[in-house]
């Protein structure tokens, strides 16, 4: 049971997954449905600090690497045109939105891009991103639990 909690952790913390993968993988390998949407939801949490202090301390430091800054100038844009109006013209619901839809692309760590890139207060925005992963999380969870049990 240890091990599978560990996936759950590694893959709700990963850029590639979050929560969202993170709980549907911890629940086919038949680990406990509640434990899963907890460490899921705590791991996920943990990635806005991390993400915070890689923006303010070591971003600064890779952008005098050629490919990190071109890395950095397109994720850059891209976040700016997505959705990035509707997180500037509504700030904390707006990013609290985004972050709860439960899609590729969509969650903490592009939360974390656009509170850094639009200097959103970062306590605010960490209650943004805390209440959209737990509903992204509970969305997916719910969603998962009631499909393993045939009835979505």
């Amino acid at each position: 049971m240890i091990q599978e909690l560990i996936t759950v952790m590694l893959w709700s913390i990963s850029p590639f997954g979050e929560a969202k993968v993170g709980i549907p993988v911890g629940l086919l390998n038949g680990t406990n449905i509640y434990l899963v949407f907890i460490v899921a939801f705590a791991a996920n949490v943990l990635v806005f600090p991390m993400m915070m202090f890689f923006l303010d301390k070591v971003n600064h430091y890779l952008l005098a690497w050629n490919f990190y800054k071109k890395s950095a100038i397109w994720v850059a844009r891209r976040a700016k045109t997505g959705s990035g109006n509707k997180i500037q013209k509504y700030g904390f619901w707006g990013l609290l939105l985004f972050v709860m839809i439960p899609l590729p692309g969509t969650g903490v760590y592009a939360g974390s891009i656009a509170t850094y890139l639009f200097k959103i207060e970062k306590s605010k925005a960490f209650y943004a991103n805390t209440i959209g992963i737990f509903l992204s999380s509970l969305i997916v969870w719910g969603t998962t639990v009631l499909t393993m049990k045939g009835i979505y």
